[in-house]
């Protein structure tokens, strides 16, 4: 019961990394506030039953995640942890094929969303005088290129340099700012790839890239924001850490048969 008596709020909690996190944090002992733009956070408010408050909101409004923080320090009495989970892909269209209004769309859940979870729960945690840990999802994708378009890419490699400078702006507070940058994770977001492999009868080459040589499931990222969610995470702040089957570990290669060299 690594949580226990901790109150926690998730966004994009409806499905994926933030549903897995959800039961993680819920079955460690926490109270929570979840939240998704689909209706489908209550289906995950119903799975875990107990401490849980399920919202419909939108990750990149101001009034909605002042809202959520709000919600969770009046139904349970504070705020120890909160999760800016909630990001959208954009897909993969050209650099040059992308429109503004695209990018701002992007920009507004991906990169504002996690800003505005680090302004309210933050403030919320300094007042309050006891600390706490905030989460971002980044993305392999913000460390180097090829792991997704021009500005989802971008976006994520923001919520990268976000928590190093929020890490820093709330010194002395105890107040913990790190992200998880997840490879290729089964995930919504990515389940046309996985039905893509699927009916080319190739469902071997998913992941291949990473020395794992497998996809990443939800839970395995749940287990990373369980640990900074948690006490064991004491030490550990302003960091992005890769849970990515190791495919950061290295840039790019053509693998070649054995005895051969790679490009």
């Amino acid at each position: 019961m690594r949580l226990s008596g901790k109150v926690a709020v998730i966004t994009g909690a409806g499905s994926g990394i933030g549903r897995a996190t959800a039961r993680r944090f819920a079955a460690e002992g926490a109270k929570l506030v979840i939240g998704d733009k689909s209706e489908a956070v209550h289906e995950t408010s119903s799975m875990i039953g107990g401490d849980v408050h399920a919202v419909q909101m939108d990750a990149g409004s101001e009034a909605d995640v002042q809202a959520m923080v709000a919600e969770a320090v009046s139904r349970f009495g504070g705020l120890d942890v909160a999760y800016a989970n909630a990001g959208v892909s954009g897909g993969l269209p050209g650099i040059f094929d992308l429109t503004v209004e695209e990018w701002q769309q992007l920009l507004q859940v991906n990169l504002i969303g996690p800003w505005l979870m680090i302004k309210h729960s933050g403030r919320h945690m300094m007042e309050q005088g006891r600390g706490g840990s905030i989460i971002c999802t980044a993305s392999v994708a913000g460390i180097r290129s090829g792991a997704g378009g021009a500005h989802y890419s971008a976006s994520k490699a923001g919520v990268i340099n976000l928590v190093m400078t929020a890490a820093q702006q709330l010194s002395a507070t105890g107040v913990r700012v790190n992200a998880i940058c997840p490879g290729l994770i089964q995930t919504g977001m990515t389940q046309r790839a996985f039905d893509y492999a699927e009916q080319k009868g190739v469902t071997d080459k998913i992941g291949r890239l990473n020395p794992l040589r497998r996809a990443g499931q939800p839970d395995e990222i749940a287990n990373m924001a369980l640990f900074l969610a948690s006490d064991e995470a004491s030490y550990v702040n302003g960091q992005a850490i890769a849970v990515d089957g190791g495919l950061s570990s290295s840039h790019p290669v053509t693998r070649q048969e054995t005895g051969k060299t790679a490009a």
